[in-house]
């Protein structure tokens, strides 16, 4: 991990920050002192729509409102207040 003093950064930190996205990560000093870390962000996780679509599916089978009760009447129902 590299470090660069306070003055440094704030001068290049567009080109620190091009450097942390590919990976590294860059300790931030003041007097010497470590005082802050630029770290890449953790990658975010891809999720299958079509894979969402088919387990929400999945869980509707067999399950019910109840007797004689409709998504309609439970919107009307919302209505009411």
């Amino acid at each position: 991990m590299e470090s660069v003093g306070a003055y440094e950064a704030k001068t290049h930190l567009p080109r620190l920050l091009d450097r942390v996205a590919k990976g590294e990560e860059i300790q931030i000093t003041r007097n010497g002192r470590p005082v802050a870390r630029l770290v890449p962000e953790p990658a975010e996780e891809t999720t299958d729509i079509r894979s969402v679509i088919a387990q929400i599916r999945e869980f509707r089978k067999g399950r019910t409102l109840g007797d004689d009760l409709t998504i309609r009447d439970l919107i009307e129902e919302g209505r009411r207040f």
